[in-house]
């Protein structure tokens, strides 16, 4: 089947009304733009004979391909580029945007299930149990996410089948640039967390879906890994750039690196105990040198949670370090105050 039918069946299964106010990728829509970059170049194409009606697919890879891109090469083509890109980027940030907000609130009913928002989202699945609703609930985030991605990178390997160009590559960077690009999001960190979580505790034996996650601490290069699809697979590392050990206390950055707590106020030259939200304007990110990061970095609770539970004895070993530099940090600045202000 192809992926438009596979893609267009996904968007009004189940799981229909649980995302009817998510966006998505408008995968026809694109297709359309290719296609009518490509039937403004009829007549010469036409002259050499290939058939320019063909649906637009994975498996076109021949005649008609290669008499494209000798009159499309990897020159700009404004009427994709105008309509083809814009589009898709306003559609990968409202897609990244709904993502972030309903991974954020799953995660906040999993770590705080109580008040009213907890009481509200359990009589509204009232004859489910609350880890089942959880559960049942992330995976159609993760299928969300997944769906979208490889709907992300199919549209962009057409465009340069289209175009004979390498730009629908590019523009895979200028995602990542822009911290929109679905898979590299911290918040599927904390999604793969979630299940890695759900998989240690006590429910019993885990499902066929449990084992897309799996984390692996042991070794000199701590990785989590999710398994997307048969093609797609990603490790994610859980190392510090700065320090270059086990994450403790994790925090991503806006741009979507993480670090350490104490590792990112360092870099960011604030205290641990005012936290990032003090930081100036102008902290740059370590790894990717963004400025204006720090602000909305965000704690990540999952993979702080998984941490704890796998590293036991390193975690509290940081947390001993951590408290106790604090604590320093603390007496230090005070001291610091106190001496300006009686003027010495």
């Amino acid at each position: 089947m192809k992926f438009g039918e596979t893609f267009a069946e996904y968007l009004h299964g189940e799981q229909e009304s649980s995302l009817q106010k998510c966006s998505h990728v408008e995968y026809k829509r694109l297709k359309k733009v290719l296609k009518s970059c490509r039937l403004c170049r009829s007549i010469e194409i036409e002259a050499d004979g290939v058939d320019l009606h063909a649906d637009l697919d994975d498996g076109d890879i021949g005649e008609e391909n290669e008499a494209l891109s000798k009159f499309c090469s990897c020159d700009r083509c404004p009427s994709c580029d105008e309509k083809f890109f814009a589009e898709l980027t306003k559609e990968a940030s409202e897609i990244a945007g709904c993502f972030r907000s309903r991974v954020r609130r799953l995660l906040h009913l999993h770590v705080s299930s109580g008040g009213l928002q907890g009481y509200m989202w359990r009589l509204r699945h009232c004859f489910m149990d609350n880890q089942q609703i959880l559960i049942q609930e992330g995976r159609m985030l993760f299928d969300y996410v997944t769906m979208n991605a490889i709907a992300i990178r199919k549209i962009l390997k057409k465009y340069d089948k289209v175009h004979g160009s390498i730009n629908g590559r590019k523009f895979k960077t200028k995602m990542s640039t822009k911290h929109i690009e679905l898979l590299q999001s911290p918040w599927l960190i904390e999604l793969g967390a979630f299940y890695v979580n759900f998989t240690g505790s006590d429910m019993g034996e885990p499902g066929e879906f449990f084992r897309r996650f799996s984390c692996d601490l042991s070794g000199s290069r701590p990785v989590m890994t999710m398994t997307f699809s048969e093609s797609i697979k990603y490790e994610y590392s859980l190392t510090c750039a700065v320090c270059l050990d086990t994450l403790f206390n994790p925090y991503a950055l806006s741009c979507g690196h993480l670090f350490c707590k104490s590792c990112a106020c360092s870099a960011a030259s604030v205290l641990l105990f005012q936290g990032l939200k003090t930081a100036p304007r102008e902290a740059k990110c370590p790894v990717c040198r963004s400025v204006g990061v720090f602000g909305k970095a965000v704690h990540m609770q999952e993979l702080d949670l998984l941490l704890k539970n796998r590293c036991k004895d390193y975690w509290k070993e940081r947390l001993r370090e951590e408290r106790a530099e604090m604590v320093k940090q603390t007496k230090d600045y005070w001291e610091s105050q106190k001496m300006t202000a009686l003027g010495f």
